[in-house]
């Protein structure tokens, strides 16, 4: 399966190419979903990355798509600037998934 990458900016972009990962640099929400639409047709296509930045411009179209199929796999990473949602995001998510605090 292949994975595909959305960033907002071009170091994200340059730094998942060097690792042998495909993608595009966008910034306006009609071309992200525009891409997304496309994106989702392809049967080979198993990850979509995105940047925090990209997936904030579209928060209801992934929705859409993650309620409606299982593939592609939808995840959002941080950029080199790091996460806008704090270092203990990940930490708050699981406490409020299960319940654990960890």
């Amino acid at each position: 399966m292949k994975t595909f990458l959305i960033s907002d900016n071009v170091d994200t972009y340059v730094g998942l190419r060097i690792a042998g990962i495909n993608g595009i640099v966008l910034h306006n929400k009609d071309e992200i979903e525009f891409i997304m639409d496309k994106l989702i047709q392809d049967k080979e296509l198993g990850i979509i990355i995105l940047t925090e930045k990209a997936a904030a411009v579209v928060q209801d179209k992934l929705r859409e798509i993650k309620l409606r199929s299982t593939l592609p796999l939808i995840v959002e990473i941080p950029d080199r600037h790091g996460s806008y949602k704090g270092k203990d995001a990940m930490l708050n998510y699981i406490k409020d998934s299960i319940g654990l605090k960890i």
